[in-house]
């Protein structure tokens, strides 16, 4: 299935890049990283998904206005592009909120513990500023400022990240010494004895559903994470599955951030999760050996790609 998905993504991610290169991903970028749509003027998209740190903030719970901790992790935006479930469907953040990435995009903007303005406010602050409407008109037409082209534009610049261009990837291309016989070893762990697939599958190495892995579900209250959103049992601790692409950049680990290494992360799974009342039936121990476990983690290693790092606006609109 890993396989035969990459095969199928090499003529989509051509693509991508390029055409989205244009007016109104030049658009999104600056207010990605435009504190002055932040109820403050001290944060803003990139504060959380910073392009130095894998688009994370390499810290277990995000910061906002007035140093208010949030509940959960920053997930990685690189590839956020190409989370499609198998029926066409987006559902972006942990516990799938958001149904596209334009919606995505807002959502910060007005979590009272992440930028703490509202849609009204973010749309007045940018219409004051007479060096945004040759952008805007640029991008959609006309200089008019709306919420729905600020989701649109932030959402052009944000399919501009795309990174899939692992070791691993040059080694399924046919470059056989692209990756080590560790590695090698690893991904048959991966795909077998370790049954990492049940989740992580596809050519994200995310199967794009939610998991209930016992993460944070023996603490008082547990974090309820998709039940939060559909209400239903099946949801109870429930998490979507990560990407196992880039994660040298991403540490810390889980929705929480409680687990600080990829070796940790091993060890965890190896031990059957947490058990609790809705944990998923596929996380069962795992009977690593030492060396096991030491390819598997060389596997998870060539699916890192070298960095994307894309530089900050030198300067903003005024």
């Amino acid at each position: 299935m890993i396989r035969a998905g990459l095969l199928a993504l090499c003529a989509i991610l051509t693509f991508i890049p390029a055409a989205f290169a244009d007016d109104k991903a030049e658009l999104g970028k600056l207010l990605f990283f435009d504190k002055r749509l932040s109820r403050d003027g001290t944060v803003s998209c990139a504060t959380c998904h910073d392009p130095r740190k894998g688009w994370t903030d390499q810290i277990p719970l995000s910061v906002g206005i007035g140093k208010k901790k949030g509940k959960r992790n920053a997930q990685t935006l690189l590839n956020a592009v190409l989370y499609y479930s198998g029926n066409g469907a987006q559902t972006l953040f942990w516990d799938g909120r958001a149904s596209s990435l334009e919606e995505q995009a807002l959502h910060p903007i007005v979590n009272p513990d992440e930028m703490g303005s509202s849609k009204e406010q973010a749309v007045k602050t940018l219409s004051s500023i007479a060096g945004y409407r040759p952008y805007f008109k640029r991008a959609f037409g006309d200089d008019a400022v709306a919420i729905e082209r600020v989701g649109d534009a932030i959402t052009a610049f944000e399919k501009t990240l795309v990174s899939m261009q692992s070791p691993y990837d040059r080694y399924e291309a046919g470059e056989q010494t692209a990756i080590s016989t560790e590695a090698v070893r690893g991904f048959k762990l991966f795909i077998g004895k370790a049954t990492c697939t049940a989740c992580h599958s596809s050519a994200l190495f995310s199967d794009i559903d939610f998991h209930n892995i016992g993460v944070g579900q023996d603490k008082k209250p547990p974090d309820l994470g998709r039940f939060e959103v559909t209400k239903e049992d099946r949801g109870r601790g429930a998490y979507r599955t990560p990407t196992v692409r880039n994660l040298r950049h991403t540490a810390p680990y889980m929705h929480d951030g409680s687990i600080k290494t990829l070796e940790e992360v091993i060890d965890f799974y190896d031990r059957g999760g947490v058990e609790n009342e809705w944990l998923d039936p596929d996380i069962q121990p795992l009977h690593l050996t030492a060396e096991e476990k030491r390819d598997l983690l060389a596997f998870m290693e060539a699916l890192n790609a070298d960095p994307l790092v894309t530089a900050p606006p030198k300067s903003f609109p005024r």
